[in-house]
C-alpha cells in the first residue's frame, strides 16, 4: 500500500489478526496470478507502488515472489531500497512520465498491488492505468480490494463504505478516521469501475479475477495485453 511516511505509525498497529488474514489473501492472489502467467513469455517485472515498509510479511509479497525472472524495477511515490529491484524511481504514477524514464523501466510486466485505490480521485486512478499500459511492453495486472466485500479492511469497519462516497468520508470524519476519509488517501473500486476505466482508454483484451474472503468476492484482479 502506497500510505506516505506520517502514516508509519499507522502500518506498525496494524491488528496481528487482519494482518494474517491480509497475508492469507495475498497468497491466493499470487498464485492464481502465477497460473495466469505461467505460459507468458516475460522477461522484467515492473512493481507500481513498492512500498518501504517492512514491517508487515504482506507487504511487497506478491513482486517477491512473483516468479523468478531476469530484471526487477519499481517506482513508487516512496524511496525504494529493496535489493530486488534493479531501478528504482521515486515518481507518482499519476504523474507525467518523460520518454527516457518510459524508456528505462518499461516491461514485459507491469503489475501494481493495493495500489489504484491510493491514488486520488476517479480522473487519477484513470490516469495511473494509462501510465501502467504505456510503461508495460506487453502485459499488465492491476489488484485492488472489492468496494462491495462487505467488510474494508483499511479502516475495518463494515458496510459504510457502501454507502455514497461523501457519505462515507463524513462518516470516517465523525469517528475520527481523518485520513482514510479523504479521497486522495483512499477510494475504493469495484468491477464495473474497473471496466469502465479499460474502456475509457480502449482497452478490451483483459480479464477480472476474483478471490473470496466471506464468501464475498474480496479482491480484484485485473490482466491486461497490450
Amino acid at each position: 500500500m502506497n500510505f506516505n511516511n506520517s502514516n508509519k505509525i499507522y502500518l506498525t498497529k496494524h491488528f496481528s489478526f487482519f494482518e494474517k488474514i491480509l497475508l492469507k489473501k495475498r497468497k491466493e492472489i499470487l498464485l492464481l496470478i502465477k497460473d495466469s502467467i505461467k505460459k507468458l513469455k516475460i522477461n522484467d517485472v515492473l512493481d507500481i507502488g513498492s512500498t518501504e515498509d517492512e514491517i508487515n510479511i504482506s507487504s511487497n509479497y506478491i513482486i517477491k515472489n512473483l516468479n523468478n525472472f531476469k530484471k526487477y524495477k519499481s517506482i513508487s511515490n516512496q524511496k525504494i531500497s529493496l535489493p530486488l529491484f534493479s531501478k528504482t524511481l521515486k515518481k507518482s504514477i499519476t504523474d507525467n512520465f518523460t520518454e527516457n524514464e518510459i524508456k528505462i523501466f518499461q516491461s514485459d510486466l507491469v503489475i501494481s498491488n493495493a495500489t489504484i485505490e491510493h491514488v486520488g480521485s476517479f480522473k487519477n486512478q484513470i490516469k495511473m492505468c494509462k501510465n501502467m499500459i504505456r510503461l508495460s511492453k506487453k502485459y499488465f495486472i492491476i489488484i485492488t480490494p472489492n468496494r462491495f466485500h462487505p467488510l474494508e479492511f483499511h479502516t475495518k469497519i463494515p458496510f459504510i463504505h457502501w454507502l455514497p462516497k461523501n457519505l462515507h468520508r463524513k462518516i470516517l470524519k465523525l469517528i475520527k478516521m481523518p485520513f482514510f476519509a479523504k479521497e486522495n488517501n483512499l477510494n475504493l473500486l469495484n468491477k464495473n469501475e474497473l471496466r469502465l476505466i479499460m474502456s475509457k482508454l480502449k482497452q478490451k483484451n483483459y480479464k477480472i479475477l476474483s478471490i473470496n474472503f466471506l464468501l464475498f468476492k474480496s479482491n480484484l484482479i485485473l490482466i491486461g495485453k497490450i
